[in-house]
């Protein structure tokens, strides 16, 4: 059965293009008013603007930098400014970078903590409550098919992507009681601004999915009375995060370098 989420709210960071582009139109084509939040606030804008005119929704935009420590806060502030209750968190916002982590620049690896682990938690923490109390929405968050094992060249990524799996599973279990359906997103490849900031394709595993395809996938999750905790995108994706657990870490490590390094050539 398809989830109607009429009456409801969806904020999605990371909205401005991409797979946060994607969802906001996804539940905005199911019914739900969106929020739409990232740095880019004509990006935003024109975002918002057109899903109000396809979907006949509200659609809010926030510009707002989600690296920023105080990023949880200042969300909240403005979405209660507006009047708005959240029944829907979309955790989308993230990055990634390629490389040698002795190579790094340690700004930018501080950064990618902040935004991809400790905004994810900040931001949960800030709204589940609510989220759980109204129990018609979802909390979604996205994490990777490189959180399934250790990312030579991507270390510190594929380490954050983890933390988001198990943090987001472990959300699941404590609020199965609930009717709030709590969902970690696993995608694989897919054709977004994300290898942009990596600074190449070579990062890329596997075929490449558009947003709409792993956006589908993820509705269709969530229209179950009882989803799964987590789902990987592409069946490809899926059978090799299946093969890797059963595989010793050490192998599965070997692997996975083996992978990367081929890709980059």
């Amino acid at each position: 059965m398809t989830t109607d989420f009429t009456g409801t709210t969806a904020l999605i960071t990371g909205a401005s293009s991409g797979l946060g582009a994607a969802f906001a139109s996804g539940f905005a084509r199911r019914g739900a008013d969106v929020v739409l939040v990232a740095r880019r606030e004509g990006r935003l804008r024109e975002r918002a603007e057109r899903i109000e005119h396809e979907h006949g929704v509200r659609a809010t935009p926030i510009a707002l930098d989600l690296a920023r420590p105080d990023a949880h806060t200042a969300l909240r502030a403005a979405v209660d400014e507006r009047g708005i209750r959240v029944q829907t968190l979309v955790n989308n916002a993230g990055f990634g970078v390629k490389g040698a982590f002795v190579d790094a620049d340690p700004a930018r690896i501080a950064a990618m903590v902040q935004l991809n682990v400790a905004s994810v938690v900040a931001i949960t923490r800030e709204f589940l409550p609510d989220l759980v109390r109204d129990g018609r929405g979802a909390l979604v968050n996205i994490a990777s098919t490189a959180a399934y094992q250790p990312c030579p060249d991507m270390a510190v990524y594929g380490a954050t992507k983890s933390f988001v799996l198990s943090f987001t599973e472990a959300l699941a279990y404590e609020t199965r009681a609930s009717s709030l359906r709590v969902l970690a997103l696993s995608p694989g490849a897919t054709s977004t601004e994300f290898f942009d900031v990596v600074g190449t394709r070579d990062a890329a595993v596997g075929s490449f999915q558009t947003p709409e395809q792993v956006v589908a996938l993820t509705l269709h999750r969530l229209d179950k009375r009882r989803p799964p905790a987590s789902v990987v995108s592409g069946r490809a994706n899926a059978l090799t995060s299946t093969l890797v657990r059963f595989m010793p870490r050490r192998l599965a490590l070997a692997t996975s370098g083996r992978v990367l390094a081929e890709q980059a050539r």
